[in-house]
């Protein structure tokens, strides 16, 4: 699982590759948080080449919408690959998130 971060315009993207399950949630978790510092911001979440995501990722996820709710900021999940969607209306993630096909 890797994750990668840059900025440009204000706005954060997280691109994220290959399978965020329990093992690697926790680097992930790590390398989330110059979003969560920055929350206040826009803040997108590049799914095209995420595999597959387990509760431990849905978590994280909802963490970074959660802290871009209290400070004012917004996350929208991008790239979302069917598989994937299929994972979020079955959790209800769906409606959570602003998502862009």
């Amino acid at each position: 699982m890797t994750t990668t971060i840059h900025e440009k315009n204000g706005i954060y993207v997280a691109v994220f590759e290959g399978r965020l399950d329990t093992p690697a949630s926790l680097q992930t978790q790590k390398d989330v948080q110059p979003l969560l510092e920055n929350a206040d911001k826009e803040i997108v979440l590049d799914c095209k080449d995420l595999e597959y995501i387990s509760s431990s990722g849905l978590r994280i996820f909802l963490t970074m919408r959660k802290e871009a709710a209290s400070k004012g900021g917004k996350v929208i999940i991008e790239n979302i690959r069917p598989d994937i969607k299929k994972v979020f209306e079955m959790t209800g993630f769906y409606k959570l998130f602003e998502i862009r096909e």
